[in-house]
């Protein structure tokens, strides 16, 4: 267990943590827990999405689920930086080049959501399927990809909390000589791990899955009123406190809203769409 304090503060330093951006340099290549969380998302969303697919009443074949993680791939990236970059720093477009260094993060959770939904919609048009239950699917393979990718912006040392007292704060290298909130892990448990606590029992123990919409608006709910909640003790970005200091909420917060409306939506018209389900993959229809 470590047990590292500043002398000044008594207070947990970030920096003696011995963590860093880089999880392998070769010198010639360096891999970053960024960019490895990226891959591990996409790895592990697409081996869970082929045992969701056994189950009776699957929305696709494994062939499709093949198919989709190209899909899936192009949107998370695509949507999550140009999302990153259209919310919180568009003068990134008057460096073309800079756009492309996703390894060095800047990647928006909420624009990758929207790029992996419209990449669900051309990829359930191209093939005639449920664009509902797909997303249904989708999203209970999402936790593991917003707890990886908090721990990686933890393991940046990035996006850390407001200035606190509690026992567990923490010196961030780049955040002052101040304790503040580890934001990062409160957004890894939340958005993360209570989002699969509860997503995957709806999945494997309930009829949950055979109401179209149902499992997506409530990953839209859970996410949503996490961000929302965990925002007030995040530090917003610099060039978006204005915003913070003027309205009261975030840039995250506002983006986070329409997320809750749409899975309340979702959630409470979920049982009129349930109807008889004949499998793509799978044994048996579902009533």
């Amino acid at each position: 267990m470590i047990e590292v304090f500043t002398a000044a503060t008594g207070y947990l330093n970030y920096s003696d943590l011995g963590l860093g951006p880089v999880a392998l340099d070769l010198g010639f290549f360096q891999l970053r827990w960024y960019s490895l969380s990226y891959l591990a998302m996409i790895l592990l969303g697409y081996w869970y999405l082929t045992k969701l697919i056994k189950k009776p009443g699957a929305p696709m074949s494994r062939e499709h689920a093949d198919d989709l993680i190209l899909y899936m791939t192009l949107g998370v990236i695509l949507g999550g930086r140009l999302g990153y970059i259209l919310f919180y720093k568009p003068e990134i477009f008057l460096t073309p080049i800079e756009i492309f260094k996703v390894w060095n993060g800047g990647m928006s959770l909420h624009g990758g959501t929207l790029g992996v939904l419209f990449a669900l919609w051309i990829f359930a048009r191209k093939h005639k399927l449920s664009y509902l239950r797909i997303c249904d699917y989708i999203a209970v393979c999402v936790p593991f990809g917003t707890f990886l990718v908090r721990l990686a912006n933890f393991v940046n040392g990035e996006l850390w909390g407001k200035v606190t007292t509690v026992p567990w704060a923490m010196v961030f290298p780049d955040g002052g000589p101040e304790p503040r909130h580890p934001s990062q892990l409160y957004e890894a448990t939340f958005e993360g791990l209570l989002m699969a606590a509860i997503l995957w029992p709806l999945f494997w123990k309930t009829d949950a899955r055979y109401k179209p919409g149902f499992l997506f608006g409530c990953a839209a709910l859970i996410y949503g009123f996490s961000r929302f909640s965990i925002e007030f003790f995040r530090q917003p970005d610099s060039h978006l406190q204005w915003l913070a200091d003027q309205t009261g909420f975030s840039m995250g917060q506002y983006l986070t809203m329409p997320m809750i409306l749409i899975g309340l939506f979702l959630v409470f018209t979920a049982k009129k769409r349930r109807q008889r389900v004949e499998s793509v993959m799978g044994s048996d229809s579902v009533a």
